[in-house]
């Protein structure tokens, strides 16, 4: 009988064990349900970069202050589009009503809930993703060998120009026409001041007119479309630009180059929005970025490293001839209609938080630069 109270009590202390370890781990888990979810949101987070556009891991030097962001995922939010493509925003009457002097309007007045805005200058170099060239860089994000992309490169593109004024052979379009600028440069942003604008002066057509003008004086042959594809939807742009850029391709067959002209809009928070910037002669000017479209054996794109050849070639051009003015060359997985010739690159031509004289003057820095390129491919 002792022998079996022993047993029963036993019995009770292991079903109180079992039931304390239980408790235990419960309360273990919900303590940690918090930071699950944080990791299930930053994965989240990285998944949504990728798929909208955030370049990976530039080196970024604030201009006389290093400030360097190395992540797989700019901590910056550095974006290629303002938007998702399944998105819209829609264009309100009251962005073509703004008052500008010149170019620029300094009469803005700042309002208590103003963010910050904050000029960076963009660098390559800094990790093994960023191939040199004799002025300025690539940065790698595919599988492509790096000694594949360097082969590529010292070729020249696989087209030739005749440089005939009468003979269009430049084609410079918007898939995102309405993306505009601030309004001066300043060091802080009205966060309900719209960065989307249909007044073709003061939208990307304006800054397109400035890279047409200099082509144009060149003798080069150029065609500049100002169709607003990203209105009154921004859902379908790029499919409306593709039609657009087909016609021209079948009414001109003469044409070997392909500009779809943007800005950028690089926003780390609410409360800070960032201007790639650099000087140029003295003069404020907007940072350009080449964006190079690879294929990743979905995209049907075949001849997408005959892109990269112009793309190097301009940006090796552009350093040359005004250091400091391009960000690297962004090569990654990404379409942007570039099947459609082997001459098709998209700019981004400074971003959100730039002012449009800033964007208009890199326009024409860029335009000057790339009438040399071609001509350098003269018959």
């Amino acid at each position: 009988m002792k022998r079996w109270h022993l047993a029963k009590q036993k019995g009770f202390f292991k079903i109180v064990a079992v039931g304390l370890g239980i408790t235990l781990c419960y309360l273990a888990v919900m303590k940690t349900i918090p930071l699950f979810s944080t990791v299930l949101a930053q994965t989240a987070l990285f998944s949504a970069s990728v798929s909208f556009g955030f370049p990976v891991g530039e080196v970024i030097a604030g201009i006389g202050d290093a400030d360097p962001l190395e992540n797989d995922v700019e901590a910056s939010g550095d974006m290629v589009e303002t938007l998702p493509e399944s998105s819209t925003e829609e264009i309100t009457e009251s962005s073509t009503q703004e008052t500008f002097v010149d170019l620029d309007d300094q009469t803005l007045t700042k309002p208590e809930n103003a963010g910050v805005v904050k000029r960076q200058q963009y660098k390559g170099g800094g990790s093994g993703t960023y191939i040199a060239l004799e002025h300025g860089y690539i940065k790698n994000s595919t599988k492509v060998s790096t000694e594949t992309i360097q082969q590529t490169i010292a070729q020249k593109p696989a087209f030739s120009i005749l440089a005939d004024e009468k003979t269009p052979e430049v084609l410079i379009m918007h898939s995102h026409a309405t993306e505009s600028y601030q309004p001066g440069i300043y060091d802080w942003f009205d966060p309900s001041y719209p960065s989307r604008n249909r007044d073709t002066q003061k939208n990307m057509c304006r800054v397109g007119d400035e890279i047409a003008k200099q082509l144009e004086a060149a003798g080069i042959g150029v065609i500049h479309d100002k169709t607003l594809h990203d209105y009154p939807s921004y859902n379908g742009s790029y499919e409306r630009s593709a039609e657009t850029v087909k016609a021209y391709l079948e009414k001109y067959p003469s044409i070997k180059v392909v500009l779809d002209v943007h800005r950028d809009a690089i926003q780390p928070d609410t409360n800070t929005i960032v201007a790639p910037t650099t000087t140029i002669n003295g003069k404020s000017c907007a940072q350009v970025m080449i964006i190079s479209g690879a294929d990743d054996g979905t995209m049907n794109m075949p001849n997408y490293l005959e892109n990269l050849k112009l793309s190097a070639a301009l940006q090796n051009q552009m350093e040359q001839d005004y250091p400091t003015l391009t960000r690297p060359v962004m090569f990654s997985y990404r379409k942007y209609n570039q099947d459609l010739t082997t001459g098709s690159i998209l700019l981004e031509m400074g971003g959100h938080a730039n002012s449009l004289s800033e964007a208009v003057y890199c326009g024409e820095l860029v335009g000057k630069s790339l009438a040399k390129t071609l001509l350098s491919l003269k018959e």
